[in-house]
């Protein structure tokens, strides 16, 4: 896909101020703002339905008596076969989910009128029950209408037929929805109230218009005995939503399926690379908008007065759909989260963090069902910072740096509002103004820092130093000005104290909070290409290996662990520098020892047992922090490693590919996939040779890894289609126990040609290969099956 770079500035941004000079060195400035308003209670969680735990106030959640950042993440039960449920939740905390978000998809469980199903992966309330065992909190997003890339909007066929107005307080559709919301209730009997896991409610998704009917359908769902102290509505697109009633949540997608094949890069995309105080995104359901409406998103909406910013739907990856296909990299989505804290997030939420497959029978959204673009009719993988097979992508280890940060310090976070710098971008088009913003409390604070995009390149940012001012001090830092290279997202932490040591300021990220009672350790995840600098007070002394700038300012080489000690008057603390290689491998994990700092590439989680486990490509390495000794020691793991690894399989070509047409079709502009008998005619067909593969796993772990090229890849085996693909140029990764492949199972490959001039819209290097060919782009580069080891920590 080319991107036009000619787009007009964004109105949402703040204009450009003035910088303030001092000889040769222009400081980036900010000046601390406090709140507004003064700190409310609305009536939600404090007076109605209060929650032992959970409370809302107008400034920042409250968790267990404290302010906190909730870290939410979007799995689907029912798009997850259910003996995987454990093992993705179990990676999910681990990667710093506090909080699991579920669309509840009406079609899933009654296809057929009046035959609701929870069994197998239906089964919403095992769901809750498991989550509430391994700590994690829920919420569930009911709908009815919940969308989700799901048939109809999630409506079950015979709803979507109803002679009713759906999504209004049509009587007779209120009786459809009253009765599936009993049903639900009765499922989630016991499950929901003021001491339940189950701590959040959405209704509807992406309805804009009818307040009346949200508070409706929140009535249906309290008479069928659900409650929970947080009820939400999407609140993006101008959304006209009783904020009585519910809190509204936001989204921010870099890049979406959504738009035309050959759109230029959004402004409604490349907002969210900005700090702002603007939290609506009038792109999100703007296709579904302007098609069955006709019209464009209202004025965009702040958040109510009555709660603090919170988010649903923070882009997790993206769906791919047949006319465009984005695939947002690592660092295209940490640096939206960065940004979303940093402009004051209150709530982080994930859309998706976990990807799925689709249950068989055709019930993705598609073009048959009048929505304009179609969808695959298996894969869910949504390039999700988990992918469908449970394997991590390079966005999850970024973001659990973050979650990190959140989980340590989110109670001194979650009361600082934002403040935007005094110089803000001019626009969307300003690459050379540093994009930045800072929360405090008038004393200490944090400063949010995030140089990358994606599409356009950023270059590098000369001389960084800002002048804060915060109460009654101006602070400056560093020393002397550092270049911030592109791709940097950093929160540098200002006026830090921890255990009676003041940390001034630091030119590294806080990862976590290592807190035995004797001497708690600071852990600072030093930034790729910044050296770090640190600052203390006068007479406050820091012993380890690190170089004296003057002013109590100090360098400390990051090219390995270092581990210093602070000491003031009223205290000590330790603080442990990391190199940036090694902050990307770190994993931050509560266990019944406490806070645990490991170092693995490789998936790993708290087992049952509350010792560590996960899987490796090979023999597990592991690392954990010892306080003690302030090393990382090998932890002592047990496990059942295959013969080989990673098997390369051989590919027969069976059938050549016959010529494809340009289109089949369209709906709305938009380009229509190929049904599955033009698939069958026209594409090119491999038979997958498995008498190499050696052990297949029955209940463990085993992928099955494809690099192809072209339009649409389907596998099927023996003879029943199993899984589906458009290609983007990611590589396509599927579990082999999930989709039926044993030992003796046939495979067939069908790949369908990509036309030179279909009007499909690919990632960049995706289309450079698609140019570089004079044809049409079809081609199988290689398939190899790779044997993961699971293992588990040996008890001490």
């Amino acid at each position: 896909m080319r991107f036009d770079h000619s787009i007009l500035e964004h109105s949402t941004l703040e204009q450009q101020g003035p910088l303030e000079e001092a000889g040769s060195v222009q400081f980036l400035k900010a000046t601390h703002r406090p709140h507004e308003l003064g700190q409310q209670f609305p009536p939600m969680s404090n007076t109605e339905d209060p929650h032992s735990r959970w409370r809302l106030t107008s400034h920042y959640i409250e968790c267990a008596g404290r302010p906190a950042v909730p870290v939410s993440g979007e799995i689907h039960f029912s798009r997850l076969p259910r003996s995987r449920w454990e093992e993705r939740l179990r990676l999910m905390k681990a990667g710093g989910i506090t909080v699991v978000a579920c669309y509840v998809f009406w079609i899933h469980h009654e296809r057929s009128e009046g035959a609701a199903r929870f069994d197998g992966n239906l089964d919403v309330a095992a769901f809750v029950r498991l989550c509430d065992s391994l700590g994690l909190d829920v919420v569930l997003r009911i709908g009815p209408w919940a969308h989700g890339e799901v048939r109809n909007g999630g409506f079950p066929d015979w709803v979507q037929a109803a002679a009713v107005e759906h999504r209004t307080n049509d009587p007779a559709y209120l009786a459809l929805v009253e009765r599936w919301f009993n049903r639900l209730g009765g499922e989630l009997r016991g499950l929901t109230g003021p001491d339940s896991n189950v701590v959040g409610i959405q209704l509807e998704n992406e309805l804009y218009d009818q307040p009346g009917h949200i508070t409706v359908l929140k009535k249906l769902a309290r008479s069928a005995g659900l409650s929970a102290p947080i009820w939400t509505a999407t609140a993006w697109g101008g959304a006209d939503i009783p904020e009585d009633e519910v809190l509204p949540v936001f989204g921010g997608y870099g890049d979406g399926f959504w738009v035309d094949a050959d759109a230029p890069w959004d402004p409604t995309f490349r907002q969210h690379y900005f700090f702002s105080h603007q939290w609506d995104d009038p792109g999100i359901g703007a296709d579904l908008r302007q098609h069955f409406s006709g019209s464009d998103a209202a004025s965009p909406r702040s958040p109510s007065a009555l709660y603090p910013a919170a988010t649903c739907e923070l882009t997790g990856g993206m769906a791919t759909a047949y006319q465009r296909r984005p695939w947002p990299k690592g660092r295209d989505v940490a640096a939206v989260a960065n940004n979303k804290i940093g402009s004051g997030s209150g709530w982080q939420g994930y859309y998706m963090f976990t990807g799925g497959t689709n249950p068989p029978g055709g019930l993705q959204e598609s073009q048959a069902t009048g929505y304009p673009n179609d969808l695959p009719v298996f894969d869910y993988d949504f390039h999700a910072p988990i992918g469908a097979t449970g394997r991590p992508a390079p966005s999850f280890g970024l973001l659990r740096k973050q979650h990190a940060f959140l989980a340590a310090f989110g109670d001194r976070l979650a009361p600082m509002p934002s403040t935007l710098p005094d110089q803000v971008p001019a626009g969307i088009e300003d690459s050379e103004t540093l994009r930045w913003a800072m929360r405090s409390d008038g004393y200490s604070g944090f400063v949010f820092i995030t140089w990358h995009q994606p599409h356009i390149p950023l270059p590098a940012f000369a001389a960084a130093q800002f002048s804060l001012s915060i109460g009654e001090d101006r602070v400056t830092f560093p020393s002397k000005p550092v270049s911030i290279p592109a791709g940097t997202i950093a929160a540098w932490p200002v006026n830090l104290e921890i255990a009676g040591v003041r940390l001034n300021w630091a030119t590294a990220s806080p990862l976590t909070l290592l807190a035995p009672e004797s001497l708690p350790t600071l852990v600072l995840a030093a930034e790729a290409g910044i050296s770090p600098q640190l600052c203390l007070p006068e007479g406050t002394t820091l012993e380890g290996p690190a170089s004296a700038l003057g002013g109590n300012a100090y360098a400390i080489d990051a090219t390995h662990p270092v581990t210093l000690t602070a000491k003031s008057p009223e205290g000590s603390l330790n603080i442990l520098v990391l190199p940036p290689e090694l902050a990307d491998q770190a994993w931050v994990l509560d266990t019944p020892r406490g806070r645990d700092l490991a170092l693995s590439v490789d998936p790993l989680w708290v087992g049952a047992d509350g010792l560590l486990a996960g899987r490796s490509l090979g023999s597990p390495s592991v690392r954990r922090y010892a306080s003690g000794t302030a090393q990382f020691e090998d932890v002592d793991a047990a496990a059942m490693q295959p013969a080989r690894v990673r098997v390369a399989l051989s590919a027969e070509g069976i059938r050549a590919a016959k010529p494809v047409p340009a289109s089949f079709g369209s709906l709305a502009g938009r380009a229509a996939a190929p049904n599955d008998a033009a698939i069958e005619e026209l594409a090119e067909v491999y038979k997958i040779d498995l008498t190499t593969a050696g052990y297949l796993a029955e209940a463990g772990h085993s992928e099955l890894e494809i690099e192809w090229a072209g339009d649409v890849a389907r596998l099927l085996v023996d003879g029943s289609l199993v899984a589906d693909r458009f290609w983007d140029g990611s590589p396509w990764v599927i579990d082999t126990h999930d989709a039926g492949i044993r030992p003796g199972s046939e495979l067939q490959l069908q790949i369908l040609p990509l036309p030179k001039n279909a009007k499909v819209g690919l990632p960049l290097a995706a289309q450079h290969r698609r140019d570089s060919l004079d044809g049409d782009l079809a081609a199988l580069d290689k398939v190899e099956l790779l044997h993961w080891t699971p293992w588990h920590e040996n008890p001490a």
